[in-house]
């Protein structure tokens, strides 16, 4: 019930018993807004209930309440509901805009000043509670809280560490160059992901000899010399290519390059500036 004045021998019905019951235990006659609200004096010991899709306020001005008043406020709209100093004081230690579901109490502790008591719910914004993921340990929903690193299920980067049974492949970066300057040369494990560079000013002939490279892996040969650079088939090699013979391509001019690809055992594809 709205603050009323008693005098002395007054007999009180039994809803006024229970509207001042409901008034000391903050509750109040319900006052429903759907729209901004500015308190009047009738609302002391009123709850005021806003309800808004979109923001709203309630605006409290001076000189209609006395100290010791109070109003009850709850926000039930999806809107923020923001408490808005008028000509009146308003002081908080929460917030003043509530958020769906929020409420609290004006206490007036003159006719023109007011401190708004926020119940215990947290404000908009808040951080509820620090769940540990993985990798982490520790956490929690109040207080101080501790994140660690969880060894047992993460790797120490600051000390060195050992891979054992395991096979790293990397691309290539930087090739490693053998140089030939005759006019034959045959092919060597070693030139495996090499550049082989053939100079001479006569014609040389690459061989692709066999058993000795396995599928996958890659030579590549350069011809920097005068003389053309051609490719031959070693005792038991297959040689694929666009060459005009494809089973011997030769490199079309000075510095035309090809690479050699292992596709099988004993059978490889040469790919590059050829004729």
């Amino acid at each position: 019930m709205a603050k009323q004045t008693f005098t002395t021998g007054q007999v009180l019905t039994a809803a006024q018993m229970t509207a001042l019951q409901q008034t000391a235990m903050l509750g109040g006659a319900a006052s429903a807004k759907t729209a901004s609200y500015v308190l009047v004096a009738a609302d002391a010991g009123d709850a005021i209930t806003m309800s808004n899709a979109g923001a709203t306020t309630i605006t409290v001005n001076t000189g209609l309440f006395a100290a010791g008043d109070i109003v009850t406020i709850i926000n039930i709209g999806a809107g923020a509901c923001t408490i808005t100093a008028g000509t009146a004081t308003v002081t908080t230690s929460g917030s003043l805009v509530l958020a769906q579901n929020q409420g609290g109490v004006l206490r007036f502790t003159s006719s023109s000043a007011a401190i708004f008591l926020q119940f215990a719910t947290p404000a908009s914004g808040d951080i509820e509670g620090v769940t540990a993921g993985t990798g982490l340990s520790g956490g929690g929903s109040s207080g101080t809280v501790t994140l660690s690193i969880d060894t047992a299920t993460t790797v120490d980067k600051t000390t060195a560490q050992t891979l054992t049974n395991k096979t790293l492949t990397a691309p290539l970066i930087n090739l490693a160059f053998n140089a030939q300057t005759g006019t034959t040369y045959t092919l060597v494990a070693a030139d495996s992901g090499k550049l082989v560079t053939t100079s001479n000013a006569s014609a040389v002939t690459v061989t692709v000899p066999p058993s000795v490279f396995s599928a996958g892996e890659q030579i590549n040969v350069q011809s920097i010399g005068v003389g053309l650079t051609s490719f031959a088939q070693g005792a038991g090699v297959t040689i694929t290519s666009t060459g005009a013979t494809a089973t011997a391509p030769i490199l079309r001019a000075r510095y035309s390059a090809a690479t050699i690809i292992c596709t099988a055992s004993n059978v490889f594809t040469i790919v590059g500036d050829l004729s």
